[in-house]
């Protein structure tokens, strides 16, 4: 039987600013953020990734409450450089690098060796574990697996295995296509609430979620939650995230955010003193915008917790 910590070594306070807010910054891409140096006409090394990362987080975290990193660049860049600030969290992806399918759809798999004591003996301060459920998706047919059991039953694992440590579990979701699916509009709003509130049932700490594309999505969002969520940024555009951000506070309740290529995405092609200055006059000031947008309008994560879903 697995031993259940009584008193937890993290707590989500320690990926949160102290109004209790999530301002975080996610750098985990790993063949993503090879893909986009391809797309600037750069044949990244492993070295150029380690480099960004190490780059990235010397200048953001100062101004984070928490950066998000995978365990294969990340986290050996940042620690080896010192380029963590002290009042910063880390959050280690713990989800396997390879994806399996099954049909042309995703299947979650997890390998047990990179479990909450393998984030803690990195350094990390809570575990960051990907998924894609589609919760709507119709039953299967006799033979074929059951996707969606799939997910959930390894959500329990993580969050399992999080407990045994005393280490916060943070679920993301991305809903995707079912084949020959045009998922866009109220129908991807309706996967994402549906994922959520299959999500809901589970302990998790943090839910890490798209935004469901308009205030009465968000609102939806909030009706189906009772634990604290965070929006990501999933690539968009600065100014279009800062707007996003407006309305997953002020309607979904979110406690923050978890954003990426949004701030940081024109870093790649820069290096040396050009990548320097870009990441403190655009990228930071950036990052302090969407800041002090949650901070004046995100949900504290001890607040979101009373909430009572529907």
């Amino acid at each position: 039987m697995t031993a259940v910590t009584t008193k937890p070594i993290k707590t989500l306070d320690d990926i949160a600013a102290d109004n209790g807010v999530f301002s975080i910054i996610a750098m985990d891409q790993r063949n993503t953020l090879r893909r986009m140096f391809t797309a600037v006409g750069l044949d990244a090394s492993d070295e150029d990734l380690r480099t960004a990362k190490a780059d990235v987080a010397r200048v953001l975290t100062p101004g984070a409450s928490g950066i998000l990193f995978d365990p294969t660049y990340g986290v050996p860049a940042v620690m080896q450089a010192g380029a963590l600030a002290a009042n910063c969290g880390l959050l280690v992806a713990a989800e396997p690098s390879e994806r399996h399918t099954y049909n042309g759809e995703p299947r979650t798999h997890r390998d047990p060796e990179l479990n909450a004591r393998w984030v803690l003996d990195q350094g990390g301060d809570a575990v960051k574990f990907f998924v894609q459920l589609r919760a709507d998706r119709p039953a299967p047919a006799a033979g074929a697996p059951d996707l969606v059991a799939e997910v959930l039953d390894v959500c329990r694992e993580v969050i399992a295995d999080c407990r045994a440590e005393g280490v916060p579990a943070v679920i993301e979701n991305l809903v995707y296509p079912l084949p020959d699916e045009d998922l866009s509009g109220k129908a991807r709003e309706d996967a994402i609430i549906e994922s959520a509130r299959a999500l809901n049932e589970l302990d998790i700490d943090l839910l890490k979620l798209e935004y469901p594309g308009s205030p009465e999505g968000c609102r939806r969002l909030a009706a189906v939650l009772d634990r604290p969520w965070a929006v990501l940024s999933a690539g968009v555009p600065f100014e279009e995230f800062t707007e996003v951000l407006k309305v997953a506070f002020d309607d979904g309740g979110a406690s923050g955010f978890i954003a990426g290529r949004s701030v940081w995405r024109e870093v790649l092609p820069l290096t040396g003193a050009a990548r320097q200055e870009f990441l403190e006059s655009v990228a930071r000031p950036r990052l302090d915008a969407l800041v002090s947008v949650a901070a004046d309008r995100a949900v504290p994560w001890t607040e979101a917790r009373h909430r009572t879903a529907s």
